[in-house]
């Protein structure tokens, strides 16, 4: 074990280099080596190479090593492959999942560690043999330090205005895909007017017996809207557990968006916990109502209390509904229902429930391309006037 004092100021020195050093097409390159000579000896690290996405795919672009056979390619259905996308860092230590099984034929006691590494137009993994002297704390706090330092100088490079950085701030929030949840499908999409857009939505999977769903409009444009999103979504991720009481986490963020900076700023925003049996609770800040469609009837999972942020103190209570088999419940912003034709009229609620009807039976993201396919052609295909956000989630048999 390396000593702690020697650990921290090498990783130091590490992170400024990654900081300061050229961003050009070798970038990357360097610093895997200058990881593996600050790292090497004291961490059992090396034999670095870099993986690029292309058609999904993950093809291999350098090693800093050719003295032994490393795999070309990882496909983009590996089993392996997914578990580094999903925990953006990994350790390889168990034999059945490896992220190159060349590793096991060497002979010699090594696994694999690997990272990814991001830009707004590309992707990278970067892959590392561990010899028999890791610790598992220390190789997890390295390797979590240099990607992450590597993605924030690659996106410091790429944004270039007060928008990008919104935008970044915003898309970066947003989740990129929805979660696998037994018993239901869902599917989120949210279609900003501007570079710079102040909808969110997120899903929070507590476990196989709940899950968690929000979606918000925040008032105002640019940075301002896109900090707010931000702050809203960061406090709901900290604040929200299971069977918490949501109200009482709604009247703490309130608080903190209301004393804020961006005081100025308030946000509607609904937020629901879905249990396996169809049960609903939820609030909704001054939210539009998500509508709840069953086999005879159309709900409507109206408001339980105001936006937050407008004032100081604000009465929030749950509602609760109920999902069965076969059900939808569509949650979405102003931009859908306020879309307007050349006649200046809204696509509005009925809009929406003409063409959930008529998609009922498709998947959730099938839906979501309809609404926003038919409110876009309701608005004569212009530009989006305002954000829209549409989530779909169905109860299945």
């Amino acid at each position: 074990m390396i000593e702690p004092k020697t650990f921290y100021r090498k990783l130091d020195s590490l992170l400024s280099k990654i900081w300061l050093d050229k961003s050009d097409s070798d970038f990357i390159f360097r610093i895997v080596k200058e990881l593996e000579l600050t790292f090497g000896e004291d961490l059992g690290i090396g034999d670095g190479r870099v993986y690029e996405e292309r058609e999904n795919d993950y093809f291999l672009i350098w090693s800093s090593s050719s003295t032994h056979k490393i795999a070309q390619k990882i496909p983009s259905d590996s089993e392996a492959l997914n578990a580094l996308l999903q925990s953006k860092t990994y350790i390889f230590d168990n034999p059945s999942l490896t992220i190159d099984k060349n590793i096991n034929e060497q002979g010699e006691y090594k696994i694999p560690a690997a990272i990814t590494v991001r830009s707004p137009e590309h992707r990278w993994i970067i892959v590392f043999e561990l010899r028999s002297n890791w610790i598992r704390e220390e190789i997890e706090l390295c390797l979590n330090a240099v990607r992450t330092y590597i993605n924030y100088r690659i996106d410091t490079e790429a944004i270039k205005s007060e928008k990008q950085q919104a935008a970044h701030i915003q898309q970066s929030l947003l989740p990129s895909q929805a979660p696998e949840v037994k018993d239901f499908k869902i599917a989120g999409f949210s279609q900003p007017a501007e570079i710079v857009g102040g909808d969110l939505f997120d899903f929070y999977n507590f476990d196989d017996e709940v899950l968690g769903v929000c979606i918000g409009d925040a008032s105002g444009h640019g940075l301002s809207a896109a900090l707010l999103v931000r702050d809203v979504v960061t406090g709901l991720r900290m604040g929200l557990e299971k069977h918490m009481k949501m109200a009482y986490t709604f009247k703490k963020l309130n608080k903190v968006i209301y004393r804020s900076v961006y005081s100025t700023n308030f946000i509607s925003l609904f937020y629901a916990e879905i249990e396996k049996n169809g049960n609903i609770l939820f609030v909704n800040a001054g939210h539009p109502a998500p509508l709840l469609f069953s086999e005879n009837k159309i709900s409507e999972l109206n408001s339980t209390g105001l936006v937050l942020g407008a004032l100081p103190e604000i009465e929030l209570h749950r509602g609760y509904a109920h999902m069965n088999p076969n059900d939808l419940l569509v949650l979405f912003t102003d931009g859908i229902i306020e879309r307007k034709n050349s006649k200046s009229s809204n696509f509005g609620i009925e809009g929406i429930k003409d063409v959930i009807l008529k998609n009922k039976n498709e998947r959730p993201q099938k839906i979501i391309e309809a609404v926003f396919n038919t409110a876009k052609s309701f608005g004569n295909n212009k530009k989006w006037e305002d954000d829209a956000t549409v989530v779909v989630i169905k109860k299945e048999v």
